[in-house]
């Protein structure tokens, strides 16, 4: 079967609805988002129309009275803002790659009692989150979350192993916030929670499972192309 692909305004646009900013607004042709704290993706700037270098001193005014440092998220076709930004001394950080496949690459779903689909998360979820870093402001950005969603729970050796966060906009879904506690890994824990949300996307209308990682995350990247998923887009960060 061909991979569906992902344009980048459909990963774009799943990114934002999946895992939302606490607010946002434009300055000129800039998107500022406010973050609360939710990582990244939620505080970074992009450029959405035509812009000037004039235009990037104010997206840094807007970040700075965010209390937020000066981020921008670098896509496909943003090459002249990316050599403006490295020109004033930004640098590249968390180079991301994008995963995609259809959610029948990777049905049927894990043995049972192995995950477990719920929402809100519970408070072991909650917890498994917070060993891997991801505390309040984070859970706070899959709350904000309007569309369908859930959190995923995996068990191994007869205890809690393993979480994620899977939320949907129109016919993609998208995994965030995969986490397995050390003392389980390699377990088949990420394994059972990818097909876990694979199932559960399908089961809500979903024709395509999505995911981003950090490039240098290469375990995580060979158990996704062990599972059939593609690599759909790239970006990075440009911060001072």
């Amino acid at each position: 079967m061909t991979i569906p692909l992902l344009t980048p305004a459909q990963l774009a646009a799943v990114m934002e609805a999946s895992w939302p900013a606490a607010a946002s607004h434009r300055q000129g042709p800039f998107l500022i988002r406010d973050g609360k704290g939710g990582g990244k993706r939620v505080s970074a700037a992009t450029a959405e129309a035509p812009w000037t270098p004039a235009d990037l001193s104010m997206a840094e005014s807007a970040m700075a009275a965010l209390d937020q440092p000066a981020l921008f998220l670098i896509r496909a076709g943003d090459e002249a803002l990316d050599a403006a930004l490295a020109a004033q001394g930004y640098r590249v950080i968390d180079p991301v790659v994008a995963y995609a496949a259809p959610v029948t690459t990777l049905v049927p779903g894990p043995e049972p009692m192995t995950t477990f689909p719920h929402w809100p998360p519970m408070s072991v979820a909650a917890e498994l989150w917070a060993e891997g870093g991801i505390g309040p402001a984070r859970l706070a950005v899959m709350d904000r979350a309007s569309g369908p969603k859930t959190c995923i729970l995996s068990r191994a050796r007869d205890r809690a192993a393993g979480v994620a966060y899977v939320g949907l906009h129109g016919d993609t879904a998208m995994l965030h916030a995969l986490e397995v506690t050390p003392s389980q890994r390699r377990q088949g824990s990420a394994h059972n929670i990818l097909r876990a949300a694979a199932q559960w996307a399908q089961q809500n209308g979903a024709a395509i499972l999505s995911l981003v990682v950090t490039e240098a995350n290469a375990p995580a990247r060979r158990l996704y192309a062990s599972l059939g998923m593609s690599v759909v887009g790239h970006y990075h960060y440009r911060q001072k």
